[in-house]
């Protein structure tokens, strides 16, 4: 990983832009649908360090270099990171390619070195990603007081949302009917956390690029990976980075049933795992999307 990706909290905050013209104006309208205050500036006021003190970002867009590197040196003087458009070595941080669901947002990034591949992927991601999934979160956000009064405990509340992101809940809230997702999600959490573990398998051989979009989400919300020995290693890098981690030679069918009981949710990868689970239901996913 050659950038680490961060989220700036905008609410309440300012992000200038110095310069003017259609790049300037491009990057104005990354924050139409954000809470963030966006001043635009130019000479003289860009190359004031003081014109950047309130600011959480910068963007410097102006077609002449002697502009950009005197604003960028006043914003950094000021403490600000900035980026400076279409040149990527002034710059503090790259923008991405952005999919924007309202509270739901996600970024895909080539460090600058490849925008247009960045744009590409992204119409492909977006596709898969329902219009309305920033209502879920939102509601989540509004309720996330509420949720971690009644489940204090982390292991109780990940089963808990994970019932409550693929079941009405969502469904009602993408739906636009805010009220009765609401109602729903009072109602769920009357019923507590149930805490239903289950054990998913995935074929080791690979490659990953090929695996179906269901073993890919499955993967993402691992709570435990058991893998097998001479199982592709691309297929264990889609797992949750914080996943506890288990090899099939330290595994038994005992050692599942007790994960289980904790409401976790178990993947095994390769034979040598699946052979671990001898007499516990598995759900087998597709090795491959078809």
């Amino acid at each position: 990983m050659d950038a680490f990706p961060a989220f700036f909290p905008l609410r309440g905050k300012t992000v200038i832009i110095a310069g003017e013209g259609e790049g300037a104006l491009a990057k104005a309208r990354l924050f139409e649908n954000s809470p963030a205050l966006v001043r635009i500036i130019t000479h003289p006021l860009a190359f004031a360090p003081e014109s950047y003190q309130q600011a959480i970002l910068v963007f410097v867009a102006h077609p002449d270099e002697a502009f950009c590197l005197t604003a960028a040196a006043a914003a950094r003087q000021a403490g600000v990171p900035v980026n400076v458009v279409d040149r990527p070595t002034q710059c503090d941080f790259t923008t991405p390619a952005l999919i924007d669901r309202g509270e739901v947002v996600a970024a895909i990034g080539t460090g600058g070195s490849a925008p247009l591949l960045a744009s590409l992927l992204r119409s492909d991601i977006e596709a898969r990603i329902p219009p309305g999934v920033g209502q879920v979160a939102e509601l989540l956000r509004q309720m996330q007081g509420e949720i971690r009064a009644a489940l204090p405990d982390l292991v109780k509340r990940r089963a808990f949302m994970r019932r409550v992101v693929n079941g009405l809940v969502a469904d009602l809230a993408m739906a636009g009917d805010r009220a009765g997702a609401e109602l729903a999600l009072r109602a769920e959490l009357a019923n507590g956390a149930a805490l239903s573990g289950k054990i998913f398998a995935i074929s080791g051989e690979g490659p990953a690029d090929l695996l179906s979009l269901r073993a890919a989400r499955v993967l993402s919300e691992a709570d435990v990976l058991v893998e097998g020995e001479g199982s592709d290693p691309a297929i264990a890098i889609l797992a949750r980075r914080d996943s506890q981690r288990l090899s099939a030679a330290d595994t038994d069918a005992q050692t599942l049933k007790a994960l289980l009981s904790q409401g976790l949710q178990v993947v095994l990868i390769g034979k040598e795992a699946i052979g671990r689970a001898v007499g516990l239901d598995v759900e087998t996913l597709p090795a491959a999307a078809v």
